[in-house]
């Protein structure tokens, strides 16, 4: 953001502060200064008047001009096409010498004397206003034949370039600036004064405005005509290159120049393009799907509001009647926009209007009119056309001691509300609480912290004295850390049971897991890595078999694979899996196990499973698994919680990619439990086993015998245990089944009558309960 000492001397008086002091000050508030330079012509350059120009005989560029500099005529030859009679000029007088190091002497152009040089603007250390000389005005004070230019401050300015954040969209403009250094430097901003004058046309006979919704923009609109070709003055021109926004035509560089001084946005229209044939006309304004307004005339749209105007409504040289549209729209409207709807395509004021530009549109109008209204030829139209929202403001309590605790220095109450007023916020003190009114162009207050930024912006951060950290050290202790301990927990004990580690990516192939049975994720990715990896996965055991399968490949005959892994179920919710797979023979074929190592099957799987997970049952599931083989599936269950399920590969899908048996697991993380291990003193007398044959029918499950069992809480019975299941035609529809319990006590030797007693009142249950006895 480019600014200049004079620029914002117009908003407020610092014509008394030296340079240095304004950077300063600048910097403090937090609006960092990136360079900054003075600007002075160099002494002996004077204004002079051309009273005549004459064709020079011997050259066809070179003119011989006299030229008055209040003291004495001087007989200048200049070579500029644009030097006529009747113009005052900046003149460089003999002796003086030039930014670029000239020296001005007599000399002699093709026979004819020259006393002197007239300058154009870069000669004299300035931007390139023109081709040609610079032709002078009376903007830059009264002109006054002789008067050095040095002694113009108009022209001797000193450039300010400041590197503003990307939330300081408030500071986008001379006036945002002028009015943040305002309350730094405890000055009153000057008021903009306008007023039309009487007998003027008015503007509801050229254009009328119609909206049927209640829109998120506000808008005004004025018009002025233009009979001659307008110009820039001096001082204009310069401002607009010393901040680089000159635009193609005149109208357009004064627009920019309204924008960069007041922060407002503004649009041109050439009425004559869209009047047509009618002597009025009535634009609708309406909310575009993406929450943008948009300009329309008979369905034709002309511009989106801070995104971009169409060709067609834009003005040009022939242009005579211009309408003026002055907008704003909250910076976070068009932020979205701009990112959500792909087809717009941005102009530069997109660049203000998503940083937040000045919501007060009659400061730009007045202050375009303004100039507007002392140039020959331009007719202005009296009033406006104007939609005006009244946005709901943001309000924010606090109180002073949440202030200062997050400053770090105590701010009196009385003087933070002064700061808060004198920066735009509207104040009401409640008792301990104070509620500030955010000003609508600061967009980036949002809390108590921005509030305390700002307090802090003016105090200025040198003032605060630095404290030494309290420093704490805080528990480390937190879920991620334990995740991650059990996660290593986990892999250790897996590789110990005999499983290989997997790392593989979250994304798969879409068709293999719809073959599985697994649903498509609603979030798809739009540029996905390649045509295999094209679904964030919903389980990690298709990637686990497709490592068994290149195993397979490299002759193993023993396969253990495991994966903890990041899964996402349909709508693309994250969570973490642990997956195991065990394919062929339990081990390769060695010496210990005489070259016939036997083939995994569930028990083996299982067991080994629970090595690394612990202790589990499993439980019959209510709904089969497709790809797991029907006969040999089940959940696993741990303390009466289903954390996953286990079973052999559906046998298909076992052939179709050539695998022995295989078995697989996939358990939630989260649902595992870790708990400490806690040492439980053990009985020092003898354990007794006694087995029981019981006759039980074929379709009844373990479960239910074991579930009765455990119902009558045998303080001394350890453990029992499934250990034979037989079956012959005698004992038609049933099935002998095999159980061995193991007792043992704390505090003695259990006698044979202690274990009677105790068989008698699990098969007393059994036949109450199950209807069940001895074989």
């Amino acid at each position: 953001m480019i600014v200049t000492r004079n620029w914002l001397n117009e908003w407020i008086d610092i014509s008394k502060i030296n340079l240095e002091e304004i950077v300063k000050t600048l910097n403090s508030i937090g609006l960092e200064v990136d360079s900054y330079k003075e600007i002075r012509i160099p002494k002996g350059v004077v204004i002079g008047y051309v009273k005549s120009k004459t064709k020079h005989e011997d050259s066809d560029k070179l003119s011989i001009c006299e030229v008055d500099v209040g003291t004495e005529i001087l007989q200048i030859v200049c070579g500029a096409k644009n030097v006529e009679a009747g113009q005052y000029v900046p003149v460089s007088l003999i002796g003086s010498k030039l930014p670029n190091g000239l020296i001005i002497k007599p000399t002699k152009l093709r026979d004819i004397e020259s006393n002197g040089m007239i300058c154009s603007s870069v000669e004299l250390g300035l931007p390139k206003i023109n081709d040609g000389i610079w032709i002078l005005d009376d903007s830059i004070g009264e002109l006054v034949l002789g008067k050095e230019l040095l002694e113009y401050q108009s022209i001797n300015d000193d450039i300010i370039e400041i590197e503003l954040t990307p939330n300081r969209g408030d500071c986008l403009s001379v006036y945002g600036v002028a009015r943040d250094l305002s309350v730094a430097l405890n000055l009153n901003l000057k008021p903009l004064i306008y007023s039309e004058k009487d007998g003027l046309l008015g503007i509801g006979r050229l254009i009328g405005i119609h909206t049927s919704d209640k829109i998120k923009s506000t808008f005004q609109y004025k018009a002025f005509s233009i009979e001659n070709p307008i110009f820039l003055d001096s001082i204009k021109n310069l401002r607009v290159k010393f901040a680089e926004i000159e635009k193609k035509s005149c109208i357009e560089s004064i627009l920019s120049y309204v924008t960069h001084t007041t922060g407002v946005l503004l649009r041109a229209y050439d009425a004559q393009k869209l009047l047509g044939d009618k002597e009025k006309i009535t634009i609708d304004i309406k909310d575009d799907a993406f929450g943008y307004s948009c300009v329309y005339l008979d369905d034709k749209c002309l511009s989106k509001t801070g995104i971009s105007q169409m060709d067609f409504a834009k003005i040009s040289d022939e242009t005579k009647i211009i309408i003026v549209e002055a907008n704003y729209t909250d910076p976070k409207i068009i932020s979205l926009a701009i990112n959500e709807d792909k087809n717009l395509t941005p102009d530069e004021h997109s660049y203000r209007s998503t940083r937040g530009s000045e919501p007060k549109l009659e400061l730009g109008q007045s202050y375009l009119f303004n100039i507007l209204s002392k140039m020959q030829g331009v007719a202005i139209y009296s009033g406006s056309q104007q939609i005006v929202q009244n946005f709901e403001p943001k309000i924010i309590s606090f109180d002073i001691d949440s202030i200062n605790s997050i400053i770090g220095k105590e701010i009196i109450r009385n003087d933070a509300v002064k700061i808060l007023k004198k920066l735009g916020f509207e104040i009401v003190v409640e008792q301990e609480f104070i509620s500030a009114k955010v000003p609508s162009y600061r967009h980036d207050i949002e809390n108590i912290y921005d509030i305390a930024e700002e307090i802090v912006r003016i105090v200025s951060i040198e003032n605060i004295e630095s404290k030494p950290l309290n420093f704490s050290e805080k528990n480390r202790l937190n879920k991620s850390y334990f995740d991650y301990k059990n996660k290593q927990q986990i892999k250790i004990k897996s590789v110990s049971a005999g499983f290989f580690e997997c790392i593989s990516y979250i994304f798969d192939n879409e068709i293999e897991l719809l073959n599985l049975g697994f649903k498509k994720c609603k979030v798809y990715l739009e540029n996905p890595i390649n045509s295999e990896l094209n679904m964030l996965r919903p389980t990690l055991l298709n990637h686990l078999l497709k490592a068994c399968e290149r195993n397979l490949k490299n002759s193993k005959k023993s396969i253990k694979l495991f994966e903890i892994g990041a899964v996402f179920d349909v709508n693309a919710n994250q969570s973490d899996n642990i997956a195991f797979l065990a394919s062929g023979l339990q081990n390769e074929p060695s010496l210990l196990n005489s070259s016939k190592p036997k083939e995994f099957d569930f028990i083996s799987f299982a067991s080994k499973i629970s090595s690394v997970i612990g202790k589990f049952s499993c439980k019959v599931r209510d709904e089969k698994i497709p790809y797991l083989s029907e006969f040999e599936q089940a959940d696993i269950v741990i303390d009466g919680v289903i954390v996953g399920y286990i079973g052999r590969l559906n046998l298909n899908i076992e052939k179709e990619k050539d695998l022995g048996k295989t078995y697989v697991c996939e358990i939630k993380f989260n649902k595992l439990k870790f708990n400490k291990i806690v040492a439980k003193p053990y009985s020092k007398f003898p354990s007794i086993s006694r087995d029981l044959s019981i006759i039980s029918p074929k379709n009844m499950r373990f479960d239910e015998i074991k579930k009765c069992i455990l119902d009558l809480k045998i303080s001394n019975l350890k453990s029992f245990n499934l250990v034979d299941i037989y079956s012959d035609e005698k004992l038609k529809e049933n099935q002998s089944i095999t159980i061995n319990f193991i007792f043992q006590d704390m505090n003695k030797t259990l006698e044979d009558g202690d274990i009677s007693s105790q068989i008698d009142i699990i098969l007393s249950s059994l036949k109450e309960n199950l209807n069940i006895g001895l074989r």
